[in-house]
């Protein structure tokens, strides 16, 4: 992929849920819920600040992170579903 990110955003794939439940029954994909997981793909390099420094982000490629039910900008870059979103968006990092 070649896309990456400016500032603090961060591009995220979203991890898919479950299409059965814990009892084996089938969930269609109208009630299914928007995901709030994912792993991150690529990050900014970090947020500037006034007097001209970089504060680096916390998440790396790689990250499973929990975000907003809502959060980010769903794209599609090279046939892939991203989510671009601020760092302050994630609620934090799994594991």
């Amino acid at each position: 992929m070649k896309f990456t990110p400016l500032h603090d955003r961060i591009a995220i794939e979203a991890m898919l849920q479950e299409e059965k439940t814990a009892g084996g029954i089938i969930i269609p994909d109208t009630a299914k819920e928007k995901p709030m997981r994912g792993k991150v793909v690529a990050v900014g390099k970090g947020i500037r600040r006034e007097n001209g420094t970089i504060d680096p982000l916390e998440v790396k490629i790689g990250d499973q992170v929990l975000y907003g039910k809502w959060a980010g900008t769903e794209v599609e870059i090279d046939g892939k579903k991203l989510i671009i979103m601020k760092e302050s968006d994630i609620m934090g990092i799994i594991g």
